[in-house]
């Protein structure tokens, strides 16, 4: 067949990606008879010999060259007389014969592979020491903990309300388990990365998607202890409000995305001013000048599994309260929730909107008191857990959060 333009420009790029990965293999060959076999000629001529293969359009020319290049590499690493005889060098060669392949029909594809596996081999250092040095076991674990949870779990989560666990839909629930882990995982690798001066307010935005009122305690404590963070304590307080807004405003968004729009102007008018008290008491805060070394778990998997548990059960028992005494029992039940826990309390309110057994109005006055409830719950632990020290200023930013979710209601119902 001739060769046209599209083949052309296919070859180029075969050559341009053999070219890159050779460069990377030709710096770390090294020298002498113990040098590592293949460079950046041999890859060049590996990636062309894929895309030529591949261009005659013959599956059997395709397959015997596949065979060539893996019995090369074979050979070649039991020739290897280096003192580290991986077998990146081999791996990469046949993945290069492949994306030469691949760019006959795929062209970005192709391009978009090689540059990451020229990335992945030249970030060979990095790499080793974030996996031996920086990561730690426990982190590894959470990983893997996670990666379970996000991968196997979920997909195999049952994908439709089931009436024993009172219309509660699995898949929801486990989502926001598996949000909440990463969102506590970011935040883990965050305080990595930032050290000390920013680890308390880190700490409390990304603790308080698991349990504000348990961070604002935490704070309060450590507020009795060093007087001298109180002021970064305080600031982490206000900031595990802004997770209370946002994750609500999650939910909303993972449940129903049209549920946004009911709750979202009281959520980021909440979120607004918590972020406000929460940046102002940072900028008035002192660096914490303590060590940088951020220990324990990425997340809580007995917290997150608990609060799906919860999400199920107030779910359960709101929708029963709802059929058997009205609107008051929703009302009731979201104000006495909440005193625990206003992500579930929102989440199940707001799984009644989805399942058409409550009008918007409904849901998001629900909302509202959970969330008001739960500021109550706030400003008692901040005065037992801190003093009033620590105490009244953060009631006083509660209680400012709270009016601020309550203003766009005020504002639409009144005029």
């Amino acid at each position: 067949m001739n060769p046209g333009m599209d083949t052309l420009s296919s070859l180029a790029l075969a050559l341009g990606l053999g070219l890159l990965i050779g460069v990377d293999r030709e710096r770390r060959k090294g020298r002498g008879p113990t040098r590592h076999f293949a460079g950046i000629r041999t890859f060049s001529l590996v990636a062309l010999t894929g895309a030529i293969a591949q261009s005659l359009e013959q599956p059997w020319v395709t397959g015997a060259a596949a065979l060539l290049v893996a019995a090369l590499a074979v050979v070649s690493h039991l020739k290897d007389r280096s003192r580290d005889p991986g077998v990146t060098t081999e791996m990469a060669l046949f993945v290069t014969f492949l994306l030469g392949v691949l760019a006959i029909e795929h062209q970005a594809l192709a391009a978009a592979v090689g540059v990451v596996v020229a990335g992945l081999l030249a970030a060979r250092t990095a790499l080793q020491r974030f996996s031996t040095r920086t990561l730690s076991e426990q982190e590894l674990r959470d990983a893997l903990i996670l990666a379970g949870a996000a991968l196997i779990i979920l997909p195999l989560a049952p994908d439709q309300p089931l009436a024993w666990l009172g219309g509660v839909n699995p898949r929801s629930v486990w989502l926001l388990v598996v949000l909440i882990m990463g969102v506590q995982s970011v935040g883990h690798v965050a305080l990595r990365l930032f050290g000390a001066r920013l680890g308390l307010p880190l700490s409390g935005l990304f603790a308080g998607f698991v349990s504000s009122t348990v961070t604002i305690a935490a704070m309060g404590a450590r507020a009795r202890k060093q007087p001298e963070s109180r002021m970064a304590c305080i600031s982490a307080a206000w900031f595990s409000t802004v997770s209370t807004a946002l994750q609500i405003s999650l939910i909303a968004l993972a449940l129903q995305p049209s549920a946004l729009r009911i709750v979202g102007p009281a959520m980021t008018a909440a979120l607004v001013m918590a972020l406000s008290l929460g940046l102002a008491a940072l900028w008035r805060s002192e660096a914490s000048k303590d060590g940088g070394q951020v220990e324990g778990r990425a997340f809580s998997l007995m917290q997150s599994l608990g609060l799906a548990l919860l999400l199920s059960g107030i779910t359960a028992a709101v929708a029963w309260l709802q059929a058997g005494f009205g609107t008051n029992a929703i009302y009731a039940a979201a104000a006495l929730a909440g005193f625990a826990d206003a992500h579930s309390t929102a989440a199940a309110a707001i799984a009644l909107l989805v399942q058409g057994a409550a009008p918007p109005d409904v849901v998001l006055i629900a909302v509202l008191l959970a969330f008001s409830t739960n500021t109550v719950s706030k400003i008692v632990a901040a005065f037992v857990a801190g003093g009033v020290r620590y105490g009244a200023p953060v009631s006083l930013g509660l209680l400012g959060v709270m009016v601020a979710a309550w203003l766009p209601w005020f504002w639409a119902y009144t005029f």
